[in-house]
């Protein structure tokens, strides 16, 4: 019986890192990219990058799939998190930081040999994303995509809570939480949650960028109670989709 080679980055040692990219014509890398963010009552901190995690470990077999090897980067658990600055846990870092810090991990991940790194980002904050695509526009050394379900071309994709808007720790994100990190989700918690109808694109496109102000007095939006294991595996297989089609589309 052959064991399943790692998918993750850090679980190689040196030299096994070095036979895998001597032996594959495009190795491509995948950097998933987060936020420490209050999620609600029922889900942690970590939720955004928990997502970006699990789609990326969709992707790495739908890539293997094409004939193309992926890996998946540690993740980078910090964004700019601004929304939620009232509620505890929220913890920022200033854009320009961000920018910075992806490009270098992005360069340092080009010298090691890998030929295309995509960005998964699911931290939705419109200056994060504004972030993100300026790490990748500065980087000049492999190609670099960036995967991301605000774009109008996966947004469609998804579920019709994500497409009003209602999606933060509403049945959406729970969903792909319980699907992909089932732990994460106080469920008790969760099954007594009752809907809040805020749509976080129309608050912030009229200017609103505080949960407060938009009315999540819990830090959540959406219905977390109808969340399921079946919707988020499905929505997981979408965004994987997304990536996969990223990827091939740069290379």
């Amino acid at each position: 019986m052959t064991l399943k080679s790692p998918i993750y980055l850090d679980k190689y040692t040196t030299f096994e890192l070095e036979e895998l990219l001597k032996n594959s014509t495009t190795p491509v890398i995948l950097l998933p990219v987060g936020s420490v963010e209050p999620h609600g009552p029922h889900l942690t901190l970590a939720t955004d990058t928990l997502i970006s995690v699990s789609a990326a470990e969709v992707a790495v077999d739908k890539l293997a799939d094409k004939g193309i090897t992926a890996l998946i980067a540690p993740a980078v658990p910090y964004g700019v998190t601004n929304c939620a600055a009232q509620f505890k846990g929220a913890v920022t870092v200033e854009p320009e930081a961000l920018s910075v810090f992806l490009c270098s991990i992005m360069k340092g991940l080009f010298n090691n040999g890998f030929v295309h790194c995509c960005v998964i980002n699911n931290h939705l904050e419109p200056e994060q994303d504004q972030a993100v695509r300026e790490a990748v526009k500065r980087q000049d050394q492999g190609t670099a995509s960036i995967a991301s379900p605000l774009t109008r071309r996966w947004a469609r994709t998804l579920t019709d809570e994500y497409k009003k808007g209602e999606c933060h720790a509403g049945q959406y994100e729970t969903s792909i939480i319980l699907a992909g990190a089932s732990e994460s989700v106080r469920k008790n918690l969760m099954e007594k949650l009752e809907r809040v109808p805020v749509s976080l694109s129309e608050q912030i496109t009229s200017g609103v960028t505080d949960f407060l102000e938009m009315g999540m007095q819990q830090a959540y939006a959406g219905s977390p109670a109808g969340a399921s294991v079946e919707e988020g595996l499905d929505t997981l297989d979408k965004l994987a989709e997304m990536i996969c089609t990223e990827v091939v589309e740069c290379l």
